[in-house]
């Protein structure tokens, strides 16, 4: 008993985090906390629990800023998590995100002429002191 013990506290297990993020449509850039890791559908690491700040910007799409509040599972909760550092094995922990991208809509002619005759007028008038 005291043998298998002493084995399993020498060949400490492993925890592997990832997280997979999607969008539909693919293709979209990724920031994960203001870091861009590439293109959707994609699989990166992740080494802490918590808020994640998500952004995915695509062409002809509506920039999308959102959080990921990424919560631990029970066997990493003290003091479940110190039975798992010295497990035998691979604990896997992998989560995923999906994100439905809506797109842009050109504004008419009209608006954008009325918006910058509405710009243009603001500006030529004379500063206020």
């Amino acid at each position: 008993m005291i043998l298998a013990l002493a084995a399993a506290a020498c060949s400490q297990g492993c925890l592997e985090r990832e997280m997979t993020i999607t969008s539909q449509p693919p293709g979209a850039f990724v920031y994960v906390s203001d870091v861009e890791v590439g293109r959707t559908p994609l699989t990166v690491p992740f080494t802490w629990y918590g808020d994640y700040d998500i952004i995915l910007r695509m062409e002809r799409y509506k920039t999308l800023s959102t959080h990921a509040q990424i919560n631990p599972p029970p066997q990493e909760i003290p003091p479940l998590d110190l039975l798992c550092e010295i497990a035998p094995w691979t604990i896997r922990d992998r989560r995923f995100l999906d994100y439905k991208l809506e797109p842009t809509t050109a504004p008419a002619d009209a608006d954008l002429i009325r918006r910058a005759e509405a710009m243009r007028d603001r500006n030529l008038q004379p500063v206020k002191r």
